[in-house]
């Protein structure tokens, strides 16, 4: 079932000629894991605006085309409807905490009391979100005395917790160490593997290629490329538009220059795949 439908969307800041998006289509499917790549300036920030509902909402300017999420289109819909579909994550989790509350148990129940859930059924909620960011020891502290790894899982908890169908995600592991970001990314699989559905922009190749289930590349607010990991990570397109490949994939492809690493074999995207890509190349004569 699709839960995330553009059709042909352009859209246009307020007092700028050139587009942020031009002519976007993209189907999401529901419980579906989607990264989106790009270098800056690409659209990114904007796409998540729009399937949030930011746009055309907040941010006026000139939208084209349809958005459609959770079979309801964005101008059908008022802001305060699609938050309640919608969870977005911010790149900067300051910019995402109230400012209303003392402690990071009231911040995340922030958003389900805007929501008018019932005191008696607020607890066991924040309880089991914290435990499933992994911020339990958090609950009594402030949410302004805390590192910028540790606000990233309170704004995603903060998000999770209101149960959206959709969770868009804005480079949320950019304030988070390796151990951080793995741990981020499995929360974020797991909400998908019961249901829930994420548009996750992220800049970290290697983790987009081991979660994510499709990779769109954007530039200039257009689609370059669209499908698995595997297939977009190794396009030789992303190199000719200065994306990048990760390590694993930039690896091997020098490595079957020196015919180390076999020739009928496709690029890697996981470190697994590299190890196991460059033992064979080895072993052959």
């Amino acid at each position: 079932m699709v839960i995330v439908d553009l059709q042909h969307v352009t859209y246009r800041y307020p007092m700028t000629e050139q587009s942020a998006l031009e002519d976007v289509s993209l189907h999401i499917e529901e419980g579906e894991f989607v990264a989106v790549i790009g270098p800056n300036g690409a659209g990114k920030s904007t796409l998540c605006y729009t399937v949030a509902g930011f746009i055309p909402h907040f941010f006026k300017g000139e939208l084209e085309g349809t958005v459609e999420v959770a079979g309801v289109e964005s101008r059908q819909a008022s802001l305060e409807q699609r938050v309640r579909s919608v969870g977005l994550v911010f790149q900067n989790p300051f910019n995402q905490i109230s400012g209303a509350k003392y402690t990071v148990f009231e911040e995340i129940a922030f958003g389900l009391e805007n929501l008018g859930v019932s005191r008696a059924e607020m607890p066991a909620r924040v309880e089991q979100v914290m435990a499933l960011t992994g911020i339990t020891d958090l609950a009594e502290r402030s949410p302004y005395a805390l590192s910028g790894g540790q606000q990233q899982r309170v704004a995603l908890a903060s998000i999770l917790v209101m149960e959206p169908k959709v969770l868009v995600l804005d480079e949320p592991t950019s304030q988070l160490d390796p151990v951080g970001t793995r741990e981020v990314f499995g929360v974020i699989r797991n909400m998908a593997l019961r249901g829930m559905t994420v548009l996750m922009v992220e800049h970290k190749l290697e983790w987009v290629a081991a979660f994510a289930d499709r990779v769109i590349a954007l530039e200039n607010g257009r689609i370059l490329a669209e499908g698995t990991p595997a297939e977009v990570l190794t396009d030789e397109r992303l190199l000719e538009h200065h994306f990048g490949f990760s390590r694993y994939t930039l690896a091997a492809r020098e490595g079957r220059k020196e015919a180390l690493w076999p020739p009928d074999r496709r690029l890697p995207v996981t470190l697994d795949e590299a190890e196991t890509g460059f033992r064979e190349g080895l072993r052959r004569p």
